[in-house]
């Protein structure tokens, strides 16, 4: 078990064990990342893992980074509108579609797995927040915060200040979704998730009537752009 290629190539190497640990994280979950079950489900050695990666909690920072990356890659190919209202709130429906795929490796990427056999970290730096992989995925959102401050439709803001507070609300949406809190609604994106994006938009200073005509808008073009046999937006 795990040990049909003792000696690979290093190319792709590290591609390949942080695939496998994806995969193992979306059918079973955080406890199944073991280094053993990890090579196994690679077709590598076991010692391969240690050799690339150091161990178990460098791997799996190397996953939130891929999680990141992903994300980083799924925002790129949201296309900018002339409306700064509608692509916050696409780039919102897009987080959320890209949790509902993998939700482990969500809760890998934003601190919430029960992690009990992953060793602590030596570094103080935490999974989310400061890598690269993560910083140039937010980057995306802070752009599209200060292309709407500056649209003129809300108040002067700081667009860091208004990306965190946006970050916040949506990745409390979800987290609560994935959770099932949400269940009793038939569309929780729409009857839970926009009216809190209207709710923040006119917080901001936003028109009301804009505001629900952007986020409207905004879902229609999501699902346009979405396979006909799969709504983001449905449950």
């Amino acid at each position: 078990m795990g040990e049909t290629s003792p000696a690979p190539s290093p190319e792709g190497v590290p591609e390949r064990l942080i695939r496998a640990t994806v995969g193992l994280l979306a059918e079973q979950g955080p406890a199944a990342i073991k280094a053993r079950t990890v090579a196994s489900a690679a077709g590598l050695s076991t010692m391969v893992v240690y050799h690339h990666f150091g161990g178990i909690p460098e791997l799996v920072r190397a996953v939130a980074d891929h999680g990141f990356t992903e994300l980083g890659t799924a925002f790129s190919r949201v296309p900018e509108t002339e409306d700064p209202v509608v692509d916050l709130f696409a780039l919102a429906l897009t987080c959320r579609q890209v949790a509902r795929e993998n939700p482990h490796l969500y809760d890998l990427m934003f601190g919430l797995s029960t992690r009990a056999t992953y060793r602590p970290l030596e570094s103080d730096v935490r999974l989310s927040g400061h890598s690269p992989a993560f910083r140039e995925a937010y980057a995306r959102v802070i752009h599209a915060c200060a292309r709407l401050v500056s649209s003129g439709r809300v108040g002067p803001q700081d667009p860091e200040v208004v990306a965190a507070q946006l970050w916040s609300y949506v990745h409390g949406y979800i987290t609560l979704e994935l959770g099932e809190h949400f269940a009793e609604f038939d569309d929780a994106a729409v009857q839970v998730l926009l009216p809190m994006g209207v709710n923040f938009a006119v917080g901001l200073g936003d028109t009301r009537e804009l505001a629900q005509a952007s986020h409207e808008r905004a879902v229609r073009l999501y699902d346009s752009a979405r396979p006909a046999t799969k709504s983001p937006t449905g449950s």
